[in-house]
């Protein structure tokens, strides 16, 4: 019987299995924020275990409150520092020179195919965009993590979806990944991987699978994954040329990464874009989808473009080509929060920031700050924002605020008319 990618990837790693169905898996990498892992150092600390199992695979940044806002998160950041700092981790992106986890991360070529990796942090599942079985943890798991560099978890179950189709105008991969979160639902895929094959993957870049794989535990799932190919090797090689001859031989070498065509799954879903259009969120979960047609003329109060879904390069270019000699509407703040240093500056030289200055948003430097309601762009109670990110959880933004979460092009539109609007129109 053949087997599916995480089942691959399982038994590359696999050091221990325990009885339910649990194994023990060897770590390519621990990815680490301010947020989550400060509560992970300061345990082992207590417990006398102030140790890492390798300064060169944990990988750590200062990113959802950066600068720091108040004396709480800045002693978040000075235990993640003084930790980073103790233990010489090679990886250590502080301010400055640093950016969104799942963006920065990435960029410097710390995901690839067939890797294990956690983060406490919920949208870990990004980097299965490489091929990688990367997933969320909580604390206890985490503190292992650093310390031995393993990890547990149950042989998941994979649901296989095949995107087909061609794209309308219009249409990018928020769309595609909102519209098929309403149709598995938020728990359809709880605790099971899902795989997104198709022409329609095959056919995205390497940001837009990013941003199809980030949402996928907005499912429920443990990880999103797509098959590695050569897009995925053009991407990595510029940290990967040492050690394949040629880009054709890094791809063979990464084929051992790709599902079996026998491989069994818990379940297979056929899911065409042909006849998709534009959507956006409503309510407060994120399988709660709905066309932006149908939500013309809803009101908002805040834009925001930006996130470890949207706040790549290409996410800022399809916005700009919206805003360009536009002006967003008087009665909306519209803010731009490029995901890296690097966006930050190809944006610069691309003279996309000069498009979102002139339109009127309020450039800021790379933060997660918006997205969980901690800085940069909180709402008030009350207010509505048309956003790029990824949960619109009840006071996601801010107690009492409404999140439309929709893409860039559709963000930017919306953020001119004042209105929810379809970027077609603008």
């Amino acid at each position: 019987m053949g087997k599916t990618i995480a089942e691959k990837i399982f038994d590359a790693h696999r050091l221990d299995r325990q009885s339910g169905g649990i194994s023990v898996l060897k770590l390519d990498a621990v990815f680490c924020h301010e947020i989550t892992t400060p509560v992970a150092i300061n345990d082992l600390v207590a417990r006398g275990k102030d140790r890492v199992f390798d300064n060169t695979k944990i990988k750590a940044v200062i990113d959802h409150v950066t600068p720091s806002k108040d004396s709480k998160t800045a002693e978040q950041a000075k235990i993640l520092r003084d930790w980073a700092r103790r233990h010489d981790i090679k990886d250590f992106f502080d301010i400055g020179n640093n950016g969104v986890c799942h963006a920065i991360f990435p960029e410097n070529g710390f995901s690839r195919p067939g890797y294990t990796i956690i983060m406490g942090d919920s949208h870990t599942c990004t980097h299965g965009a490489f091929g990688a079985f990367a997933a969320g943890v909580g604390t206890t798991d985490l503190q292992v993590g650093i310390l031995k560099g393993i990890c547990t978890f149950k042989t998941p179950e994979t649901i296989k979806i095949n995107i087909t189709g061609k794209r309308q105008k219009g249409v990018y991969a928020k769309d595609i990944i909102l519209s098929i979160i309403k149709k598995l639902t938020v728990n359809g895929a709880t605790n099971k991987v899902i795989e997104f094959t198709g022409n329609v993957i095959s056919e995205m870049t390497m940001e837009e699978r990013m941003t199809v794989c980030n949402m996928a535990i907005e499912a429920g799932g443990t990880v999103g994954i797509c098959y590695p190919d050569m897009t995925t090797v053009e991407y990595l090689w510029p940290f990967i040329q040492d050690e394949f001859k040629t880009k054709e031989d890094a791809l063979k070498d990464y084929t051992k990464w790709i599902s079996d065509e026998d491989a069994e799954y818990a379940e297979k879903i056929e899911f065409s874009i042909n006849d998709l259009v534009p959507v956006a969120t409503v309510g407060f979960k994120p399988d709660q989808v709905e066309t932006i047609e149908s939500l013309k003329g809803t009101r908002v109060d805040q834009v925001y473009i930006g996130s470890c879904t949207n706040g790549r390069i290409e996410d800022l270019r399809e916005a700009a080509a919206v805003l360009k000699g536009k002006k967003v509407n008087k009665f909306v703040r519209a803010i731009v929060s490029p995901a890296s240093p690097k966006t930050y500056n190809q944006a610069l030289k691309e003279g996309l920031l000069e498009i979102f200055d002139e339109a009127g948003f309020c450039v800021t430097n790379p933060t997660c700050g918006a997205c969980l309601g901690m800085s940069n762009g909180v709402l008030a109670k009350g207010e509505v924002c048309a956003s790029t990110t990824n949960r619109n959880f009840a006071g996601r933004m801010g107690k009492g605020g409404m999140v439309h979460l929709m893409s860039p092009a559709s963000a930017a539109a919306t953020a001119i008319a004042g209105t929810i609007t379809l970027a077609t129109e603008e």
